[in-house]
């Protein structure tokens, strides 16, 4: 059994709780055991040697970094296996992990969450050579609820470094409004901006190793880069909600239905 499953998922501190009101993100380390990730990370790559749809691919994105097209060197390079959820029976069990969706319910404060199908639930991967970068933005930007606080959880399956394109957070500003002059017609943070810059200056780098934990709220801002090492990078994400912040009908975060894991998160 793993890590996930086995320890007691209602064990955050008041440190902990303290430090995700304030920061908008929180590492929890080891949750995940080597055999878990083995396993995951075997399923992950026999799906991209396939590769094994749904998938994204660098070139559907424009991101700097991405071949322009599929016909383009490298336009071939996968960025996402898309709906992990419904791939593979070890994609769902960590994913309904009582230390994974208990956490959840804690740090949304909700009694009952749901999983969504339409936002994250993948593999994120990023190759050597064609891994694009990811400007500074909100996941909320994206989705569409009747409240944005939404959490993401994501499994690092590897070491993630500044050379391979961790994430970088900056820390509280989930808490911050920001007007919309400040945001690009794609809603990236203007790097032209001097209150902008200065903002992207306190971010962190969120290094992880393998079978570690981030999970952070919908409204933080975030970055990722390319991948400068020689090995593909794995993470697996899923993102949730409380149950009775619904998404807004007719909207792409409506599109599949949601997984109600139940009281206490535990399906």
């Amino acid at each position: 059994m793993s890590n996930a499953a086995s320890r007691n998922p209602h064990t955050l501190s008041e440190t902990q709780l303290r430090q995700f009101a304030r920061d908008g993100f929180l590492v929890m380390r080891e949750l995940a055991d080597a055999r878990q990730l083995e396993h995951l990370a075997a399923v992950s790559t026999a799906a991209l040697a396939t590769p094994l749809a749904p998938l994204e691919y660098e070139a559907d994105v424009n991101y700097p970094g991405a071949p322009q097209s599929r016909t383009d060197t490298g336009g071939d390079t996968p960025r996402r296996l898309l709906h992990a959820y419904s791939r593979d029976p070890v994609y769902r069990e960590w994913a309904t992990a009582p230390a994974i969706t208990a956490t959840v319910c804690v740090l949304l404060g909700s009694e009952r969450i749901a999983l969504s199908q339409n936002h994250h639930n993948c593999v994120m991967t990023k190759h050597p050579g064609y891994s694009s970068a990811t400007h500074w933005h909100q996941d909320i930007r994206y989705w569409s609820f009747d409240k944005p606080d939404l959490i993401s959880v994501w499994l690092a399956l590897g070491s993630e470094t500044t050379v391979n394109g961790c994430l970088r957070i900056i820390a509280g500003s989930h808490r911050l409004e920001i007007d919309r002059g400040r945001l690009d017609a794609e809603l990236f943070l203007r790097t032209d901006l001097a209150d902008n810059r200065e903002l992207i200056d306190t971010a962190r780098n969120v290094e992880l190793a393998a079978g570690d934990t981030l999970f952070f709220h919908s409204r933080v801002f975030h970055y990722a880069g390319q991948n400068l090492s020689e090995q593909t990078k794995l993470s697996l994400v899923f993102t949730y909600h409380a149950f009775a912040n619904q998404p807004i009908p007719g909207t792409r975060s409506a599109h599949f239905a949601d997984i109600d894991l139940g009281p206490g998160g535990l399906v």
